[in-house]
């Protein structure tokens, strides 16, 4: 349903919040893009086992956001909180820039997850209060074409600056800080309780300020026992486990793609364009996954993207010798691998009303983390042990498989006209 009325809606909160994925986008690939650098060089104490850890431990501050920062949204409002996180976010990434060691490193990049992670599902819940009627698939794919968008151009930037690795974090940061003014000034508040009263033909004030009768009651406190109550438990669990797998395969692609097509016998420059390829594929899947899921329902599009991901993902266990044919194959495998992750952030937005839509998305975003973390330690391990090539691949298609699993056992939609859903609204 509406939750803002057309008269109301301008296009800042849509490119703010879009720019906002930009800035996660950055964090998927930087650490990727600096490490060989980092363990080359052994600057401030780097080696294999440091940069696992500082990777893992990113994961984890991303992790934790989403899962306890992130439903503060529900509560406080989402304009406080992602002003908040994208703040917190660039000053704890420039100053990675200016750590002395390993040790400080890797806390300044768990503090910056820790805004980094609640930023994506704020963002995501508030383009869905913000969305038209019918259009929960395209707000949130578009938006998320800002997360690909910016580890697209990281890449790229990496190409033109690495070594230098600290001016990496520094541009990353400062761009946050140069979003703060404009989010600030132009996102409008959009808590659930003036969605609610926006939706209801009884009331015309503006729901972007937040200011109707309804909204001017006390917020109802939400939290992760809300998705325990009748009739979430069932789904938590199948989102869960299809976000775990979903973000299992971004991040393990993203961190071992380059690696894997080595072991394969490719070189290692196709490795690196394979990757750039990998996410302009993403992009190019974002826009058509978002249309189709709103016009034949996501639950129909999630479950086929999941499943052409796991055939595609095990077609590319296989070598492919010519150069054309094996950029075409990656390309489609991205199209298909990473809108499926952000399909189901568009079906949480369906699935759960607005005033549980910052908890579940974050719920969906910090378990996905977990996948995150499992991802490339896993394919690290077949990398260690040289089977990386092509058991990653099927590990990958086994993932896929996993998730389809999952979403099967989701209804297509959800009675939230249950008493113990309506209770305490």
């Amino acid at each position: 349903m509406p939750t803002m009325p057309s008269a109301h809606r301008s296009q800042w909160p849509v490119w703010l919040c879009w720019l906002a994925m930009v800035l996660d986008g950055f964090d998927l690939v930087v650490l990727g893009t600096v490490i060989p650098t980092l363990i080359k060089t052994g600057e401030l104490g780097f080696d294999a086992v440091g940069a696992t850890f500082a990777a893992t431990i990113s994961l984890v501050g991303v992790g934790l956001g989403a899962l306890f920062i992130a439903p503060l949204s529900d509560t406080f409002g989402r304009r406080k909180l992602l002003i908040a996180c994208v703040a917190g976010f660039s000053i704890f990434t420039i100053g990675v820039a200016f750590a002395p060691n390993v040790a400080v490193f890797s806390v300044l990049r768990l503090l910056a997850g820790l805004g980094l992670g609640a930023c994506l599902p704020a963002a995501l819940a508030y383009m869905n209060d913000y969305a038209p009627a019918g259009s929960a698939g395209k707000s949130t794919t578009r938006t998320m074409t800002g997360y690909h968008v910016g580890a697209v151009a990281t890449a790229l930037l990496a190409i033109l600056i690495v070594p230098n690795w600290r001016l990496m974090f520094i541009i990353g940061g400062a761009a946050g800080l140069v979003l703060l003014p404009f989010l600030w000034a132009k996102l409008p508040e959009s808590l659930p309780e003036a969605a609610h009263a926006a939706s209801t033909p009884a009331t015309k004030a503006p729901a972007a300020v937040g200011r109707s009768a309804e909204s001017s009651q006390a917020a109802p406190k939400t939290g992760f026992r809300d998705l325990l109550q009748k009739p979430y438990p069932l789904v938590a669990l199948g989102i869960g486990i299809a976000s775990f797998m979903g973000l299992l395969l971004v991040y393990g692609l993203n961190t071992w793609l380059p690696q894997l097509m080595a072991a394969a016998g490719y070189p290692v420059s196709t490795g690196l364009t394979l990757l750039l390829v990998l996410n302009l594929g993403a992009v190019a899947g974002l826009f058509l996954a978002g249309f189709l899921a709103d016009k034949h329902g996501t639950k129909k599009i999630v479950l086929l993207w999941f499943g052409l991901s796991a055939v595609l993902l095990a077609i590319l266990s296989v070598k492919i010798p010519n150069e054309f044919l094996l950029n075409a194959a990656v390309f489609v495998t991205g199209i298909f691998v990473f809108s499926s992750q952000v399909l189901v952030y568009a079906w949480v937005s369906q699935l759960f009303p607005p005033r549980l839509r910052g908890t579940a998305l974050g719920f969906a975003a910090g378990v996905g983390r977990l996948g995150a973390i499992v991802g490339p330690a896993v394919t690290g391990t077949l990398v260690a042990a040289n089977i990386a090539y092509p058991a990653g691949f099927y590990v990958f298609a086994i993932a896929g498989l996993l998730a389809v699993g999952a979403l099967v056992l989701v209804p297509r939609e959800v009675n939230t006209a249950d008493p113990n859903v309506l209770a305490g609204r």
